[in-house]
């Protein structure tokens, strides 16, 4: 129940969290319609940030640092997983292959420190 719960609200959120990100990419392009988006296909994979919270019962005693670069690797494997998985089927939304910072067009690893963020920011609502 817990789980399921946590899989809506982190959905939700992470939805809200992308389309406030691309809106402030918007700002700086200096478009002034602020328009920012994301995909149904998200909802599922911000979702899955439920399944953080069982294990952040587990490293709870870890300095915050590793607990968040902790969280980063996950994101990072469930984007990777998820962005290999809908790029085969030509469904992927986001497209990182012009960061020079891109894992397969799929992960961009200067988005760390964003990551880090969510992962610790789910883990303190996954306490709620």
């Amino acid at each position: 129940k817990t789980t399921c719960k946590n899989f809506l609200r982190f959905g939700i959120l992470g939805w809200c969290m992308e389309i406030i990100f691309t809106s402030l990419h918007a700002f700086q392009r200096r478009d002034k319609t602020l328009t920012g988006n994301t995909s149904l296909w998200m909802f599922p994979i911000y979702g899955m940030g439920a399944f953080l919270v069982p294990i952040s019962k587990l490293i709870k005693k870890w300095h915050v640092a590793l607990r968040g670069l902790t969280y980063a690797i996950l994101i990072f494997l469930v984007e990777f997983l998820s962005g290999r998985f809908l790029l085969k089927r030509n469904a992927c939304p986001w497209d990182y292959s012009r960061s020079r910072w891109n894992i397969s067009q799929v992960i961009r690893l200067d988005f760390t420190p964003y990551w880090i963020g969510v992962g610790l920011l789910f883990e303190k609502l996954g306490q709620k």
